[in-house]
């Protein structure tokens, strides 16, 4: 269900004692006023996040707190979504209203975006606050891959604590005890997890929106089919979006008309963007050889990956450089090595290009298409940079 409300009113229309688990994403006190246009720029979604003080900011989050307080079960959790702009002020506010008792995880959503340089540290995640109401809270169990670095076959073997209370390896004589399955590492509260692409087809055009894949992870945390989740500010709709996905009850909030009809046809349209870089990993889109990357490193550049034309871009110092470098593979001729970094540099227009090669006898230099040939014998870093990052030629 949809209701065009304040959630403070939200007693209005939920029971006490009612809700599984409260998700909201209120405005960030970010001072400005958020607006946006969807894809075919027929409509533009706005809401406002200027305020008198943060001490007006703090209160009109804790009253709503409050409310949310009242309609969750004893069973039920709240996730917080905020930044860093005012996130120690909601978590001083959700102490206040759930106990400090009741705080369970300081989520970290981390994610990638592209964003312009400026003096500090890009940001580049989001907080979560997860708060019970009580301590009898669900909680479903989740499990992540463990790290390249963990050696398998030792986690299979059973630990106890010896009399110093230092673990050790349990054993029968000098057999080891082996564990029957490991289900792998639990879930930490670093969630890797992209931030939504602008040619997405689950994206709508609303300011902040936030990914799918977030709120289903939140939902299967702490909730089970059928339970009753509640979205107090609930914008474009993506919690209402996830949990009919995932079979959960709904009930969401907002004060923009605008924002509820959009959440609306989100329901009646879910769409989700299926992100391979969750389903995969982040190592599923490394395919460069090893041989590829030691090569790499050994000259100095920053490897590319998925392209058949480019292995990789030259580095100046820590800078890396608009020359992409293609190393030749034993099964190419060097004619079909040049084709296929020329092919990749097409639309691009690179002003140089480096091919580094295995079977060229000597440097050479293609100057109509400013195209570098270097033996892969002589390829070396101080090599590359007087030919190519200094402009001059040999």
């Amino acid at each position: 269900m949809l209701i065009h409300d304040d959630c403070l009113n939200a007693l209005k229309h939920l029971q006490p004692s009612s809700v599984d688990l409260v998700y909201l994403d209120p405005p960030f006190f970010t001072q400005k006023k958020h607006k946006q246009r969807n894809r075919d720029n027929s409509e533009e979604y706005t809401f406002d996040d200027c305020w008198e003080s943060v001490d007006s900011y703090r209160h009109y989050i804790e009253d709503r707190l409050k409310v949310c307080h009242e309609v969750l079960r004893d069973s039920g959790s709240i996730f917080l979504h905020c930044d860093r702009t005012a996130s120690h002020y909601l978590r001083f506010a959700l102490d206040r209203v759930f106990g400090t008792s009741h705080f369970q995880s300081e989520i970290i959503w981390s994610f990638r975006r592209w964003s312009n340089a400026k003096k500090g540290l890009l940001n580049s995640h989001q907080v979560i606050f997860f708060y019970s109401k009580t301590d009898q809270f669900k909680f479903f169990q989740m499990y992540q891959s463990y790290s390249p670095a963990t050696n398998l076959d030792q986690i299979f073997q059973e630990r106890v604590r010896d009399k110093r209370g230092k673990s050790a390896y349990r054993k029968i004589g000098s057999k080891p005890i082996l564990i029957d399955t490991k289900k792998g590492v639990p879930l930490s509260d670093v969630w890797d997890i992209p931030y939504l692409n602008p040619k997405a087809k689950e994206r709508v055009g609303y300011p902040t929106q936030k990914p799918i894949a977030l709120l289903e992870r939140v939902l299967a945390l702490a909730t089970q089919e059928g339970d009753l989740v509640f979205d107090p500010f609930c914008g474009n709709g993506t919690t209402l979006v996830a949990a009919k996905l995932m079979k959960r009850r709904y009930f969401g909030m907002d004060l923009s008309s605008k924002a509820i009809q959009l959440a609306q046809h989100r329901l009646e349209n879910p769409v989700k963007t299926h992100s391979e870089l969750l389903q995969k990993g982040r190592d599923s889109f490394r395919n460069q050889s090893t041989d590829i990357a030691e090569f790499l490193q050994q000259i100095n550049a920053y490897p590319v990956q998925r392209n058949k034309g480019i292995d990789g871009f030259l580095k100046d110092g820590e800078r890396i450089k608009p020359i992409p470098v293609k190393i030749q593979r034993h099964e190419e001729s060097l004619d079909e090595a040049r084709k296929k970094l020329l092919r990749a540099c097409k639309s691009s227009d690179f002003d140089k290009k480096l091919l580094i090669s295995f079977e060229a006898p000597s440097l050479s230099c293609d100057l109509k298409h400013n195209f570098y040939v270097i033996p892969s014998v002589l390829a070396s870093y101080e090599l590359i940079s007087s030919t190519l990052l200094k402009g001059t030629s040999s």
